[in-house]
């Protein structure tokens, strides 16, 4: 535990998150002589694993081990408004808290409340910008830096960090990626923060558009699609919900694929050559390189063909993939 000497000069910032990619932005503001990160709020705990046993969130962890004073209300309310002001917060950061704050929280603040969003504002509102900016075939996305209002990642912008996505990255190397890169932005704009005065440009109602949050059936792969958007789709949600096809009524799950363009069959429809596996698509033909069976391993597919045996010309049943973007918040 690290504990540290009051300042009264200090200027006094609190964080509200509950995921791991805030990490670098919490570790970089522990470490500002000039800042007192007086709090956290973050998520409950929650049960998972094996045993369901209560865990703590990454946030919760690491203010935990620094000591720093860490609130975790089911909704933050009136206390949690009420804390902030005895504190005589100057100003409130969040990134993926997980809640939607009341106007009081937002106020309760010296100068305001202002959010780090993993998408390029006002592209990708909304509860899974990083994978589904993957999945959509983003060739660049980024950081925002907003005031926030009460509508939702619908507030000013104050500046943006820009990444390139390389043509193989995951939507967990996009995230890990994404997390470094909210310093430097942060760096550019914290004394305008802190001082009231920070630059904001209102965001372009014509270019809104929304993301849900992803749900276990976006693990289904609709092979209508072209093979280039599915090789999309399995690297954006390779770490979850994965991507899974049935054969014979099994699940099995791609863990990476690529695109042959030459081969052209119906979608769905299986060919097996030199231990390879090609399933058809909407265009071109999707090469998938490592499948899982239930209760396996992931297999290079020659591995993985000569223990499990796949009919040539299979035709694999899909179901319609859900729309992963709308213009319109739901």
């Amino acid at each position: 535990m690290i504990i540290r000497l009051k300042n009264a000069n200090l200027k006094k910032i609190a964080f509200c998150g509950s995921d791991s990619i805030a990490i670098p932005i919490l570790n970089h503001l522990f470490r500002l002589p000039e800042i007192a990160l007086v709090g956290v709020l973050s998520q409950p705990d929650r049960r998972s694993g094996r045993g369901r046993k209560l865990q703590a969130n990454p946030i919760k962890s690491w203010a935990t081990d620094l000591g720093v004073e860490v609130k975790t209300p089911a909704k933050p309310g009136a206390q949690e408004i009420e804390w902030l002001e005895e504190q005589k917060v100057d100003l409130t950061l969040t990134m993926a808290y997980g809640h939607i704050l009341s106007q009081g929280f937002l106020d309760s603040a010296k100068n305001g409340c202002y959010n780090l969003h993993a998408s390029l504002l006002p592209a990708y509102r909304g509860a899974s910008p990083i994978e589904t900016s993957l999945a959509c075939g983003e060739k660049i996305t980024g950081v925002t830096l907003m005031r926030m209002v009460r509508k939702m990642d619908a507030g000013p912008i104050v500046g943006q960090q820009l990444l390139p996505i390389d043509k193989d990255d995951t939507g967990a190397s996009v995230r890990e990626k994404l997390a470094k890169i909210c310093v430097p932005l942060l760096d550019r704009y914290l004394t305008n923060l802190l001082d009231g005065d920070a630059p904001e440009k209102i965001q372009d109602s014509n270019q809104v558009s929304y993301c849900r949050k992803l749900c276990k059936e976006d693990a289904y792969l609709e092979f209508s699609l072209t093979a280039e958007q599915l090789e999309w789709r399995t690297r954006a949600f390779k770490a979850w919900p994965g991507s899974v096809f049935f054969y014979e009524g099994i699940p099995l799950r791609v863990g990476e694929c690529a695109i042959e363009s030459e081969i052209n069959k119906k979608p769905g429809e299986i060919l097996v050559k030199d231990s390879k596996l090609f399933v058809g698509t909407g265009k071109g033909a999707l090469d998938i390189t490592q499948l899982q069976k239930p209760g396996g391993k992931m297999l290079h597919i020659s591995e993985f063909l000569r223990g499990f045996s796949i009919k040539q010309g299979y035709q694999i049943t899909f179901p319609p993939s859900l729309p992963l973007v709308s213009k319109k918040f739901r």
